[in-house]
């Protein structure tokens, strides 16, 4: 069975990545509850009247993507796969309210046909002039894992030598007022944000896009081997430790030979139970964290993967992720666990080339 590498990867953030090494300029946010991503210069990729049309996400996936294809020096991939929790949720916005406002008569049917999920994924292949494997997973907190899931199963079963994967999700102003409403997000009076140690309930809510090139073999370029994926839609905190050491178990290892663990803690304190359950398991074990960089959303995993896929490879990590003090002379193999409000539970395991 062939493996699963990552040979390329872009992003696009609340933190400012384009002209940085990693993370060495990354700010942990503690004083706003909704983090815009930064936006790069698009004009370079996109033609200006295109860019006019485009809605935020379809923008930043092309961007993370040209990236990701850039760096593994990949020209058509052999399959484009895509997760997103909200879709192109901007676009369904505008069309909402044009029916609304134009009381359902003269309406412009462009809003409509880029509101579709997998509009990201579309407007790529387009770009590329890639008529292979196209499919978007809508699937919460996990849309993309099932992705990275669906392409590991395509290359290592020699369906296709090359895959293109991303997760993409965007802030809309209608949803983000109605996650207001419902106490998603952080109050004013929550100040300042933590999501370590938070006494408070709700999220830093964000938005991004990451974009994984992925193949059979390894490169120059090589981050690490997916080793694994594996999800769960619900259980509670005491199932955690059982969820873990039986994927551990299912990939013939232990819980010593982890060299480092990602949590997902996003500052809800109603959910920490779930990443205070993992942490008391790898108590002994390097423990890093993100989502004071990057935020909360359905794909905010993505920033995850892409931030342990560096690590593994500089074999450096940054002080600005590391939960505990504890480290390892050389990190193999890295873990990943998310979660989001008590569903949609995902273990992603990486290992060194």
């Amino acid at each position: 069975m062939k493996g699963c590498y990552i040979n390329g990867m872009g992003m696009v953030s609340a933190q400012n990545l384009f002209e940085t090494d990693f993370l060495e300029t990354a700010v942990p946010y503690t004083t706003e509850n909704v983090l815009f991503a930064q936006q790069p210069s698009y004009k370079e990729l996109i033609p200006p009247a295109m860019i006019r049309r485009m809605a935020k996400g379809v923008k930043m996936g092309i961007y993370a993507s040209t990236k990701a294809l850039n760096e593994a020096g990949m020209e058509n991939p052999g399959a484009i796969i895509t997760g997103t929790g909200m879709g192109c949720v901007e676009d369904s916005e505008k069309f909402l309210k044009t029916i609304l406002d134009n009381n359902e008569a003269f309406l412009t049917p462009t809003s409509f046909i880029q509101s579709t999920h997998n509009t990201v994924g579309a407007q790529i292949a387009l770009g590329l002039q890639c008529k292979s494997y196209n499919f978007t997973y809508v699937n919460g907190a996990v849309s993309l894992e099932t992705a990275l899931m669906d392409a590991k199963m395509q290359i290592e079963c020699d369906g296709v030598a090359s895959v293109l994967v991303g997760g993409i999700d965007e802030i809309a102003a209608h949803t983000l007022s109605l996650y207001k409403l419902a106490n998603i997000i952080k109050t004013e009076e929550d100040k300042p944000y933590s999501v370590i140690n938070s006494d408070s309930k709700g999220i830093v809510f964000s938005e991004g896009a990451s974009f994984f090139a992925l193949e059979d073999s390894q490169k120059a370029t090589t981050y690490a081997q997916i080793v694994d994926v594996a999800l769960r839609n619900a259980m509670t905190s005491n199932q955690v430790t059982s969820f873990i050491t039986n994927f551990l178990a299912a990939n013939k290892l232990e819980l010593s030979q982890i060299d480092a663990v990602v949590l997902g803690n996003n500052g809800d304190v109603d959910y920490d139970d779930y990443y205070e359950a993992a942490a008391a398991l790898f108590s002994e074990t390097p423990q890093w964290y993100y989502k004071h960089l990057s935020g909360e959303y359905n794909t905010a995993s993505g920033f995850g993967l892409w931030m342990a896929a560096h690590c593994i490879k500089k074999q450096q990590v940054p002080s600005v992720v590391k939960k505990n003090s504890l480290e390892r002379e050389l990190y193999q193999k890295v873990l990943i666990y998310n979660q989001c409000r008590g569903k949609d539970h995902s273990l992603i395991l990486l290992q060194k080339c």
